[in-house]
């Protein structure tokens, strides 16, 4: 089966209207964020995040076969990433046979070598290779996690991201995950605030749930290994990307000054070889290859599987929020958690709040994915438009 178009497209989703009266306000509305930009006064930690290089507009693809089937795959980062999709990758991938994903996505990381395969490339690379996934599961009529072998277990224990705890634990969380507020720019007033913050939130949670950091990349070495010993008592699970991506160097001091508290990261690794060199070094525990953006499903599979090699675990950056991930996660065993970040206000029910239709969502800390075809999501045809290039780049949109 032949490829017939690959473009870049937008799906309007209409505005849902949560029916539930919220008890307050998102975490989303309120907490402060550490970001690598924070270095400067301009963009301190605070809210709303409107800071460069935090998200943009999302960006799906569309890839469609002669017989009329088609498949969907997302990313972000808006306008680069939709041209790269359009006029870089969908020539080169056109007419070929849809069912070759090796192939493509081979083709695709050799004709990027001139202008880099890691990021916004990698973005592109990763929403045409989830639409392939997802028109291969439609033209086979089977759920992307039985092509992946099958399931493994029968659902996904899920972690919640976000700083509305007592709602995460009524929904029946036992795993979460806290935002950052701090930058290590404010030295040991930021140590101050951080600290404060996670035994709030350790008091709240008590002993018998996991519990995690996100910095977001805000931190440097020097603060994080401060930082790791004040929260000693805290029995973390894991510091999550604490550094740069691109610090190799700072990755491995920080894993020898560091051995009480596991270090997890890959979000904003992009393609197999940056986490190739992380797990050769042996300086992380728990790798996160974002689907959205490291390449898609095939190089997150050859993540996985250097990972796995080394006795080290997986946990896709939002797997179990996104159809993509929960496939994923429900075929592979060395996942042990899968994070999705609640964004409902208190009180909301996650089922009222604007979700891609046919994903399911978490319920009592659990999730158990769709077994239609491709990735199950219900995605109206008449709700795909092409992408216009000539739009100015339009709401962005935070992403952790």
């Amino acid at each position: 089966m032949q490829i017939k178009q690959i473009r870049a497209v937008q799906v309007q989703f209409p505005r849902v209207q949560p029916r539930t009266t919220p008890r307050r306000e998102s975490w989303r509305q309120l907490s402060p964020i550490g970001l690598p930009m924070s270095f400067y006064p301009e963009f301190p930690p605070t809210v709303p995040w409107n800071v460069p290089g935090i998200g943009g507009r999302a960006v799906w693809v569309q890839v469609i076969a002669e017989d009329g089937t088609w498949g969907l795959g997302q990313t972000s980062f808006g306008e680069p990433v939709a041209a790269l999709v359009d006029y870089h990758y969908a020539p080169l991938l056109t007419g070929r046979d849809c069912f070759a994903t090796e192939l493509l996505n081979d083709l695709m990381w050799r004709s990027s070598k001139r202008h880099g395969s890691v990021g916004l490339s990698a973005c592109a690379q990763s929403a045409i290779d989830l639409a392939l996934w997802d028109l291969k599961g439609k033209l086979l009529g089977q759920p992307v996690y039985r092509l992946l072998g099958g399931p493994c277990r029968d659902k996904i224990l899920c972690y919640a991201t976000g700083d509305d705890l007592d709602w995460f634990m009524e929904l029946g969380f036992k795993a979460f995950k806290i935002t950052n507020p701090a930058h290590y720019s404010q030295g040991i007033e930021g140590l101050n605030v951080m600290e404060e913050k996670v035994a709030a939130a350790r008091e709240m949670v008590g002993r018998g749930a996991e519990l995690m950091i996100n910095p977001v990349m805000a931190y440097d070495v020097e603060f994080t290994v401060r930082l790791a010993e004040r929260l000693r008592p805290y029995e973390l699970r894991w510091i999550e990307e604490p550094l740069f991506p691109e610090d190799l160097e700072g990755h491995i001091q920080l894993r020898q000054a560091v051995t009480w508290v596991p270090i997890a990261t890959g979000e904003d690794h992009h393609t197999r070889i940056p986490f190739r060199q992380l797990v050769e070094h042996r300086c992380v525990d728990v790798v996160q290859p974002d689907l959205h953006w490291c390449g898609g499903l095939t190089e997150a599979l050859r993540i996985y599987y250097i990972a796995e090699a080394a006795g080290i675990k997986t946990s896709p950056h939002g797997g179990a929020g996104s159809a993509f991930g929960q496939h994923f996660l429900c075929a592979l065993p060395e996942c042990p958690m899968g994070e999705v970040g609640v964004t409902a206000p208190p009180g909301v029910p996650l089922e009222e709040m604007a979700r891609i239709p046919g994903v399911p969502v978490p319920k009592d800390g659990y999730v158990t994915p769709s077994d239609a075809p491709g990735f199950g999501m219900d995605i109206p045809e008449s709700w795909i438009v092409p992408w216009d290039h000539s739009r100015p780049a339009g709401e962005m949109v935070a992403v952790l």
